[in-house]
């Protein structure tokens, strides 16, 4: 399953789930783990805009996973250097495979 998490911009062909909070990425993540599915890509934004209110920025969704120790291959298309950076900090800190 690969999850597209963005605010704005919608899911590309080939993805399965669009998630516009941080809540609602975790509550997919964890349903689709109790169901056994393969996570196979989490593609991230940075900047949450109107949907921050639930969970904040989506580097929040990074903290998470890294708290809860789950380990799920990343790919950060947001146009914020800085947020991408950082994001791409905590997936490298954490050996997650980070997809180009």
């Amino acid at each position: 399953m690969k999850i597209w998490i963005d605010d704005i911009r919608k899911k590309p062909d080939g993805y399965d789930f669009w998630c516009k909070s941080v809540n609602e990425a975790k509550r997919w993540i964890e349903l689709l783990e109790k169901q056994e599915k393969t996570i196979e890509l989490l593609d991230l934004d940075h900047d949450a805009g109107d949907f921050a209110a639930d969970g904040g920025d989506y580097i929040r969704l990074l903290d998470w996973l890294e708290a809860t120790e789950r380990n799920y291959p990343i790919r950060v298309h947001s146009m914020n250097p800085v947020g991408k950076q950082n994001m791409l900090a905590i997936a490298k800190h954490n050996h997650w495979k980070i997809v180009l």
